[in-house]
């Protein structure tokens, strides 16, 4: 098992920015692909980014495509979520997860809110 906190998250105005962190540790977290994903009051938990364990792959879902960037640290243990452009539709309890490759996204942190007012 890894523990995984994540930091980061506030009250920021539409067309802002926040960098979320993710910090690792437990286990080896090169080990472990990671992900970020979100949920908005009142909807269900989404997929928001993911990225393979040496960073050099990544994956975002559509409505953050050119505005998030996900990236990874392996001597800090840390991922990141770079958030741009944020609109309040991004309004949510961000979360990051790991899992180990073949596996699932088993591990998760208790999340950081992120509020975009307009």
């Amino acid at each position: 098992q890894v523990q995984l906190a994540e930091s980061g998250g506030g009250l920021v105005q539409a067309g802002g920015s926040l960098r979320l962190s993710c910090a690792a540790s437990g286990r080896t977290f090169s080990d472990y692909r990671m992900a970020w994903f979100r949920q908005a009051p009142g909807k269900e938990r989404e997929f928001v980014a993911v990225i393979s364990r040496n960073g050099g792959a990544t994956t975002y879902t559509d409505s953050v495509k050119g505005r998030f960037t996900i990236s990874r640290d392996n001597f800090q243990n840390t991922v990141y979520l770079q958030m741009n452009s944020l609109k309040k539709e991004d309004t949510a309890v961000y979360y990051c997860a790991a899992g180990l490759v073949g596996g699932q996204l088993d591990n998760w942190g208790q999340g950081t809110q992120v509020t975009v007012s307009s």
